[in-house]
């Protein structure tokens, strides 16, 4: 018996739009660990030891173009001061929103809402949502954890141009990050019914030495149920953040012994 034929996909067998573009509609969803570090790792022991296995980092060959993050000295030196300080400091444990480009490798899957002229993504991280302005592009009039989109198609490609961020995300729990001078070109293009590659070119003069990117496959959600569901993870970080201002279980609760 012959092997099956490894023929990549022909145009015209790209799911379509009534306009002719590529169907990105569905919830999508990366199954890599790039959110643990973007930069390939060996497995090690987690932030929080007292979880053992569970909270274990596992190994990943990672998703950085050319392999390392070509930091500058001192950009570099605070990402390894963001590691060392994770279990407290990462925006994702505080139930921040995640930004761009994390948002769209976290464990949580993504949906994509498109029609001829207006696209729009949903994450079910933290509710997090974008508008993809596909005309009357313009720069961001207030930086934002989750940035501005202009987008925009090139062939069957669409590419997403993200400014006005906030500069308070990480790329991942490794404490890879950028500053409010920080821009995303992202890349979207479906390799199949059911997969779409996925890249981001970062530029941020302030922290790297040149442009960068990252390349990966979401996948498309296939259970009959699938769906984004509800995670409000405020409740979640309360006591991370909040919970040195929280009065002693000794304390009196203000009644009187009288």
């Amino acid at each position: 018996m012959g092997l099956m034929s490894s023929t990549p996909l022909r145009a015209q067998d790209i799911p379509r739009t009534t306009a002719g573009r590529p169907d990105l509609n569905g919830i999508w969803q990366a199954l890599n660990n790039a959110h643990w570090n973007l930069e390939g790792q060996a497995a090690s022991q987690g932030a929080v030891e007292t979880l053992g296995a569970i909270g274990a980092v596992p190994p990943s060959t990672g998703v950085v173009v050319g392999g390392l993050i070509p930091y500058l000295p001192a950009a570099r030196e605070q990402r390894n001061a963001n590691f060392a300080n994770r279990r407290t400091e990462d925006p994702e444990a505080k139930c921040f929103l995640p930004g761009v480009p994390r948002a769209s490798y976290l464990p949580h899957p993504l949906q994509i809402f498109q029609t001829d002229d207006d696209l729009f993504i949903a994450y079910q991280f933290a509710q997090a949502v974008r508008t993809i302005f596909m005309d009357n592009h313009m720069e961001a009039p207030v930086e934002s954890w989750m940035g501005w989109s202009n987008g925009r198609w090139e062939g069957d490609t669409l590419v997403i141009d993200v400014g006005g961020l906030n500069g308070q995300t990480w790329l991942d729990r490794a404490g890879n990050f950028g500053s409010a001078a920080m821009r995303v070109t992202e890349r979207y293009t479906l390799t199949g019914p059911n997969h779409l590659r996925y890249e981001a070119t970062i530029e941020d003069p302030t922290v790297y030495s040149r442009p960068w990117t990252i390349s990966m496959l979401l996948y498309r959600r296939m259970e009959a149920d699938a769906r984004l569901m509800e995670f409000k993870c405020v409740e979640f970080a309360e006591e991370l953040m909040y919970g040195h201002l929280s009065r002693d279980g000794s304390t009196d609760s203000g009644g009187s012994d009288d």
